[in-house]
Order: structure tokens, then sequence, then C-alpha cells
């Protein structure tokens, strides 16, 4: 293996781990010599990468983004007609009871995305205009956003139903919870089961 090659591994294990942390301890959560150490590396190696927390921050949204737009394709392509309603589930189910570090970025970041600094904002609103548009592209499903403007609805609508099921102690309130979201989001659904 080059030597640039095992440059990228490294950097790429450095934000993988910085992913993991940040999804599950916030960004004030972990430090860099924490991330270092999830990475299995020196706090010197990380700012060989990332010259900055911040830094790291940003580009462990944009690919937790990014693994997000590659899970909406994998949806459309794979599933075709059904894709809304596959992702729908997917998401209400293995992105709720997950662990932490291998939530959704979406989910667990957004609020984090929040309270940091105007580039993250940046990085962040347009991998989620993007992750908006693709939905709102995806081929011709029962119930799925007809447009922009239902995308962003929807990914609420989940992101919501995942923090409130995340939160509460009771299992059956959580699961609750995920039922109510996906009876909203895919209301064709329910309406041929009740006929």
């Amino acid at each position: 293996m080059s030597r640039s090659e095992q440059k990228l591994q490294t950097r790429q294990r450095i934000l993988d781990a910085a992913g993991r942390g940040f999804r599950k301890g916030g960004f004030g959560g972990i430090g860099v010599d924490g991330l270092a150490k999830e990475a299995g590396v020196t706090s010197g190696a990380f700012y060989v990468h990332f010259d900055s927390k911040a830094a790291a921050f940003r580009a462990s949204v944009a690919q937790g983004m990014a693994d997000l737009k590659d899970g909406v394709r994998h949806c459309q392509t794979q599933y075709g007609r059904t894709w809304w309603a596959e992702f729908v589930r997917f998401y209400l189910g293995a992105k709720r009871t997950c662990e932490l570090p291998e939530s959704c970025a979406l989910q667990s970041l957004a609020s984090e995305v929040a309270r940091s600094d105007a580039p993250s904002r940046a990085a962040f609103e347009a991998e989620l205009r993007d992750v908006a548009a693709i939905v709102a592209a995806g081929p011709p499903s029962d119930d799925a956003p007809p447009d922009v403007d239902a995308a962003w609805a929807a990914m609420a609508t989940l992101v919501g139903a995942v923090t409130f099921a995340r939160a509460v102690n009771d299992p059956a309130m959580a699961e609750r919870i995920a039922a109510a979201a996906e009876r909203v989001l895919l209301p064709t659904h329910y309406r041929s089961l009740e006929t």
C-alpha cells in the first residue's frame, strides 16, 4: 500500500471515529484526544488530517448526510415503486433502535449543528437541500413526497419521531410514536388495510 493510500485510510478511520463520537456524545462530549483514541491514532496524527475539532465535525456531518443520501438512493433503486414505504420503515425501525453512535446523522447531529459555527450550518444546509431533492426526485411511489417542501416535512417527521422514541423510557410508547409517524407518512398503505 502506498503512503498516500495509508494516509487516506487513516483519515477515513479518524472520520468514522469522529462521526461515532459526535453522534454518541455531541460536539461538546468528546475532545480531540478522545477522537484520536477512538480512531487508534495520536492527537498529532489527528491534526495532520483535520486542523480542528470543528473541521472534523463538519466532515463528519457531511459524511453522515452522504450516508443518508446513499440510503435513500439504495431504497429507490432496490425497491422501485415501494421505495418510500421501505425507507420510512427502515428509518423508524433500524435507525430508531440502533446504538446512538450508528444512528442517522440527520437525527443525531442536527441539534449539534444548530449550536455550531456558520460554516457547519452552511454545510449541513447544503446537504439537507440535496437529501430533499433526492427524495422528491425519486421514482413514483405511494405517499412519497412529491416536491422538496414535502420532502423536508417528511424528513422532519421521521427525525422527530425517532428523537421522541429514543428519548422515552417506555418501549411501548416508543413503538407507538414510531407507528403513529408511519401512519402519517404512509396514509395510502393504512387506508388499503382498512378496506
